[in-house]
Formats: C-alpha cells, structure tokens, sequence
C-alpha cells in the first residue's frame, strides 16, 4: 500500500483531469479522479484520500453539493476550481466548508503550492489546547494577550486580538467575510461586511510596515482575506 499522499481531483474535463493527474503524479502524488460529483463523492468513500481538488460546474452531482456532502463527513482539506466572474459560487463554495480556491486559467505550480499549504494545514496537530501561537513574524501569547510583530510588542483591542489569532491560525487559508464575521462576532453579524472592513484596517495599521501596500492580511476581491505571516 503506498504511503504516498492521495489526491482525488474530481471534474468533468477529461483534457483538464490528464494534465492534473500527470502533473501531481510527477511530484510524488497517489492520484484518482472522477468525472462528476456523484462519482467523486464514491470514490472518497471507498479510497479516502488526503485532500480532494473539485472543479464547481460539473453534472449530476455539482461541487457545492460535493462540498456540503463531504464535509458532513469528513475534515479533508477541499480546493475547488473556479473560473473568472464566479465569485458568488466560489465564496458560497469556502462556507460550506472548502479550504481554497484556483481560478481558471491556472499553472501547475500554483496549484501545487496550494496543496502542499493545505496538507501542511492537516497535518498540523491539533489535540492540546496551545497557550502560544508563532508564525512568521508573529507570536502571540494567548494567556496574556501579548502580541509580537517582528519582535516588537503591539497592542490590540480585544476584538483585534481575536480576529489577529483567528487569522494566524489559518494562515495561509482564504477565509471568506461570513467565516470570518461568523467566527469573531457571531452569526448574526455574517452580513456585516462594514465590521470586518474597520477592524482589517485598523489591524494593518498597527501590524503593516506599509498599511497601503499589506503583507501581512492580504484581500482576496469580493471572496475575503488570506493571511501570511
């Protein structure tokens, strides 16, 4: 049985499903695809594999309802394809659930270092209860509150301090407006978008060497924030 790192890629392009296939299989991928999500939803169950890559638009079973259906059953790290001006199927894709997304037209290599970050994320364990956080430039103690930025101090609000841990947790990770406002403020504040505006700004101000020009929470247009610390 190979120890090597599975991938089912699950889309209705057979020219796109060779070109994967080839691409992950030469960096050292176990590989099966699926032509639809019926079928891919199948295969996960029979082969569980490490990470699942879905295109959106497919037949008789779509990659949202792919979504919705494997992540009642399992946290494996989900990337779906998308392409240009679906930005409404790709936001509603990440809340159900979806780690990342790759828009059409796409090179290999961005693909890959979007799987290599979401294995890593997976990997990453996750039983004890940490008291400190480090990534990057950051590391936060979350007893204390005390928050480092390239070793100097910073001070942040309450909500600011939460919103900055949340971000370092999932670094990396595109995290949609509704997670984020979901996760900080509650469920009835998913549609205020306003809040999450001010306090991203009022955190680039105090994290950012250059607030205008961000390295640190960088946007994603009309989708929401990926952080890299």
């Amino acid at each position: 049985m190979s120890d090597r790192p599975r991938i089912l890629v699950v889309d209705d392009e057979p020219q796109l499903t060779r070109v994967l296939r080839t691409g992950l299989t030469s960096r050292g991928y176990d590989v099966r695809v699926a032509a639809d999500g019926l079928a891919g939803f199948e295969t996960f169950t029979d082969w569980h594999p490490d990470l699942v890559i879905t295109d959106l638009a497919m037949p008789v079973v779509d990659g949202l309802e792919l979504c919705r259906r494997l992540r009642a059953i399992s946290p494996v790290p989900i990337i779906v394809l998308s392409a240009k001006g679906e930005e409404k199927t790709k936001v509603e894709a990440l809340d159900l659930g979806a780690d990342d997304y790759v828009t059409k037209p796409f090179g290999i290599d961005e693909l890959l270092a979007r799987v290599r970050a979401s294995l890593r994320r997976a990997a990453t364990p996750g039983d004890a209860a940490p008291t400190t956080l480090s990534a990057g430039d950051f590391q936060i103690d979350l007893e204390t509150r005390k928050v480092l930025v390239a070793g100097r101090e910073v001070h942040l609000t309450p909500k600011e301090f939460d919103l900055l841990v949340y971000f370092v947790k999932y670094s990396g990770k595109v995290l949609t407006h509704r997670t984020l406002l979901a996760a900080i403020w509650g469920g009835n504040y998913v549609e205020q978008n306003e809040y999450l505006r001010v306090f991203v700004g009022n955190l680039r101000k105090k994290l950012e060497p250059d607030p205008s020009n961000p390295r640190y929470i960088l946007t994603d247009p009309w989708i929401g924030y990926r952080f890299s610390p």
